[in-house]
């Protein structure tokens, strides 16, 4: 199955409630401290909204509750790898997105035979604090041309104005965050993305 090449993560399903109507096809849930049975009611109810608008749902993170509620795809970052369960994730059927930010990590996860690969930061990040500098469209060039078929994930400082280039670099998908929560008008800023990736 081919990803949708605009990925928006949202906190919140009231997110997706607003969103999804305008087509998004592929969204992270990536909900952050929060007791497990919130969690677990955020869960259930994202993939009732997206299994409505025919999106891709992906957890970042929660990959017992992912497995408990039949979720099909999960994120995981390079802590959360520490931590999961990859036998029980893989066993379950899900589908598995990871993080990375340095050879090291991209090695480790190509090991795993993912079903994504996420590169960030490409640009300056404001979401949260990082060890790593921006990566720099060479250096999606260079992660595409070692990942080969699996789908590469460009994050970190997205805008609608760089995405083209980050696709032109090799990306196959781009995702964003700030870039929609914190604008002015998210509904209008989701629609020029759809329309600048499409």
């Amino acid at each position: 199955m081919s990803l949708d090449r605009f990925y928006p993560i949202f906190d919140h399903t009231d997110w997706l409630e607003r969103m999804l109507p305008l087509g998004i096809k592929l969204v992270q849930l990536r909900i952050k401290d929060q007791p497990d049975e919130v969690v677990r009611k955020q869960i259930a109810k994202g993939q009732d909204l997206c299994a409505e608008y025919g999106c891709v749902l992906v957890i970042n993170d929660y990959w017992q509750a992912a497995v408990d509620l039949g979720v099909e795809w999960l994120h995981l970052g390079q802590e959360d790898l520490d931590e999961a369960d990859l036998s029980a994730i893989r066993k379950a059927g899900l589908k598995l997105g990871v993080s990375t930010h340095d050879d090291d990590e991209l090695e480790r996860v190509l090991a795993m035979d993912p079903d994504y690969v996420a590169l960030g930061p490409v640009y300056p990040t404001i979401l949260k604090e990082m060890k790593w500098h921006q990566q720099g469209l060479p250096r999606v060039t260079e992660w595409k041309e070692r990942v080969g078929d699996i789908p590469l994930v460009g994050i970190g400082g997205m805008s609608v104005e760089r995405a083209p280039g980050v696709l032109d670099a090799g990306a196959d998908i781009v995702s964003a965050v700030t870039d929609i929560t914190l604008n002015a008008d998210p509904v209008a800023r989701v629609r020029q993305w759809i329309e600048a990736t499409r």
